[in-house]
């Protein structure tokens, strides 16, 4: 089997809000349509966002078990952190540590997707 790309899609309320909360954290441009959009990064399909006007978010970490959630790698945290905040993102679980040598925090997305911000020493840049 040979497969072209892959995407992860999320359920949202708001195509609209999602799928630019995604095209501004990963770089890339949105493809709207009805009740599908899709976000690309250099013109390769990265994210799907799928309409589901009656999407509830997860209440995880805590609460109802995660649905998916990504785990995004970043070389300087304390910018990341900033900017998928100013992006609509909320956070959820801070780390016990930001100094550790590694470590993550958990956000959600405007649709109430978890993801985390991870760092390691050896990408620090």
């Amino acid at each position: 089997m040979e497969i072209a790309f892959n995407v992860v899609v999320f359920d949202a309320a708001d195509l609209a809000e999602e799928s630019t909360f995604w095209a501004a954290v990963l770089g890339g441009t949105v493809d709207p349509e009805d009740d599908w959009h899709m976000v690309s990064v250099d013109g390769t399909p990265r994210v799907g966002v799928q309409l589901a006007p009656d999407h509830r978010p997860p209440e995880w970490p805590d609460g109802t078990p995660q649905q998916i959630h990504l785990d995004l790698w970043v070389r300087d945290f304390a910018a990341a952190h900033e900017e998928v905040l100013s992006y609509g993102a909320k956070l959820l679980k801070a780390a016990d540590d930001l100094h550790a040598a590694e470590g993550f925090q958990v956000y959600a997305d405007p649709a109430g997707h978890p993801f985390c911000l991870c760092w390691h020493e050896d990408l620090r840049s």
